[in-house]
């Protein structure tokens, strides 16, 4: 091996919550370094929509939202099943909005509160039904990176060229840009989503001198007398040594594309994950190696996905989001019947696919079915596709219900009732059984030109031919990882801080407990990795 460089504070990973750690600690005067194991950088973060969900933000009354401490303490310990730590949701609370102005003050980047973007649960105590609590960006001219433009992660998904308020997701109506604009952001190479968020965040460490390196993979954390003093990389050329004079920060993502680490940890089933296949576990297992204490460690941040045939996108599959929300469509199992609100969350409502039957030992609702019909079809499409006349290769196809139910294998009768029993309460304006469409986030999602009112979510399944779509459980990042406190520095098994050693983003997930919003990942991810940076330079102690 070389002889060892030296920095004062090494992050690993290079998705947003690397990248605030590292500015944050340069921005304070410290000489940092970013090793990123891919070819580019961005990780998770450059495949996600960019949204960051940080409460009592101060962009909030820009667009005349109201918050505060108590009810953003209120709304997030309603959502921790008595498991999450009030200190560290306390931490995120209190460094939240302050970490937004630092990055935006100091480091550029141009955020803006999304209007009417609700809470995933605004009916909770202190939940937001009209938003606020929700950061966008604006979009980030990627030539401003110079030789770092091409270097940046892009995602399988969505175009880099919207930014997320631009989308049927993050708009009361979708305002997607004119083709002139979209042609006028390809030539310019204008980013938005996590791309953008990124563009924003690697410019702003440029400028204050952090170095990045790429295809520099994190193989073993050096610790010294109970402290972490350097890391060991592999790279093309070899393993490396590089030293730290006052911390080593974790940021490097979560475990989900690690299948050993699934089965042993993750509380049910995952068919594939949705995310940047980077997310190994880095991390995690020199975390373990160096002592750490483990948190979070069943949890992840699920989404329903249907597989894909190959050559539709990189990944052959897709997320289930805007789909399973729309009127004259609803969920059902393998007993034909509906088995929860199809308009929740989509980290939620895969907790409903993972309740077991405790008798047949395997899991009641998966896989689950979307079931629509031909007018939700030509209305609204499939996977975001918008229909072309012909039924995608994906979907199944039958003339009536009970021939859908003998394709799929689940009895007809009963998948029949379920439909004839949904058009009843269509009818009657609302979901007895599980009150779909209730709640301002359920108004929000569905028919984005109905958003508000209930008829965007329900609707009669009535004109055949029908359609199902099959969907499983998958994974946009785990959350559990080493333990930390609320100066996000990790934590070993007696409950002693590992000196200069600290973790934030996916790869320890706090607050993981709870989901609060759009941006509910980047937002304490970031937020962390904040106080993670000024804590290492001693700024904030």
């Amino acid at each position: 091996m070389s002889e060892p460089e030296t920095y004062d504070v090494i992050v690993l990973g290079s998705g947003a919550a690397g990248l605030t750690a590292a500015f944050t600690a340069a921005h304070e005067g410290a000489r940092v370094a970013v090793l990123e194991k891919n070819d580019r950088v961005g990780g998770t973060t450059a495949w996600s929509g960019g949204h960051v969900w940080i409460p009592n933000n101060p962009y909030m009354q820009d667009i005349g939202a109201k918050d505060s401490v108590d009810d953003a303490m209120t709304y997030l310990m309603s959502l921790g099943r008595g498991i999450l730590d009030e200190r560290l949701a306390r931490a995120f609370v209190d460094a939240g909005p302050k970490m937004v102005r630092a990055l935006a003050d100091d480091g550029g980047v141009a955020f803006f509160a999304v209007p009417g973007l609700p809470d995933y649960h605004p009916s909770n105590p202190g939940g937001k039904p009209d938003g606020g609590r929700t950061l966008g960006q604006e979009l980030f001219p990627f030539p401003t990176l110079g030789e770092w433009q091409d270097k940046v992660e892009v995602t399988p998904y969505y175009s880099p060229y919207l930014r997320m308020d631009e989308t049927a997701i993050g708009c009361a109506v979708p305002k997607a840009p004119t083709d002139e604009e979209k042609a006028h952001r390809e030539a310019e190479d204008l980013r938005g989503m996590g791309g953008g968020l990124v563009g924003h965040l690697l410019n702003a460490c440029l400028r204050v001198g952090v170095t990045i390196e790429v295809s520099t993979a994190a193989h073993d954390l050096i610790i010294e007398n109970g402290r972490a003093t350097g890391v060991v990389v592999e790279t093309t050329d070899g393993r490396r040594t590089l030293h730290a004079t006052r911390a080593v920060i974790l940021a490097t993502g979560g475990f989900e594309w690690n299948e050993e680490y699934r089965t042993a940890f993750l509380r049910g089933h995952v068919t594939k994950p949705a995310s940047i296949p980077t997310n190994t576990g880095d991390g995690l297992r020199m975390a373990m190696r160096a002592g750490a204490a483990l948190q979070n460690m069943r949890e992840a941040w699920w989404i329903p996905i249907t597989e894909l045939p190959e050559g539709i996108n990189a990944m052959n599959l897709e997320m289930i989001n805007g789909d399973r929300t729309r009127p004259r469509s609803i969920m059902v199992n393998r007993t034909g019947r509906r088995f929860t609100n199809e308009a929740v969350s989509y980290n939620s409502v895969v907790g409903a696919f993972h309740q077991e039957d405790v008798t047949a030992f395997r899991y009641a609702n998966l896989p689950a079915w979307l079931i629509f019909d031909h007018t939700y079809l030509t209305t609204y499409g499939s996977t975001g596709r918008p229909y072309t006349g012909t039924t995608p290769p994906w979907l199944v196809e039958a003339p009536t219900l009970r021939d859908l139910a003998l394709a799929l294998g689940i009895p007809g009768d009963k998948l029949e009732r379920t439909v004839e029993q949904w058009n009843a309460n269509v009818a009657a304006g609302k979901d007895p059984h599980f009150g779909r469409g209730e709640s301002a986030h359920d108004r929000w999602w569905g028919d984005p030109y109905k958003k508000g009112s209930i008829e965007g979510t329900l609707g009669p399944i009535t004109d055949g031919p029908f359609y199902a779509m099959e969907l499983t459980a998958g994974v946009i990042g785990t959350k559990g990882g080493p333990k930390v406190d609320e100066h996000a520095r990790v934590i070993d098994l007696d409950g002693d801080v590992i000196g200069g050693l600290y973790a934030a983003g996916n790869v320890s997930s706090p607050t993981g407990a709870s989901y609060g919003g759009p941006g509910g990942t980047l937002g304490p991810g970031m937020t962390f990795a904040w106080i993670a940076g000024r804590h290492a330079v001693g700024a904030g102690r």
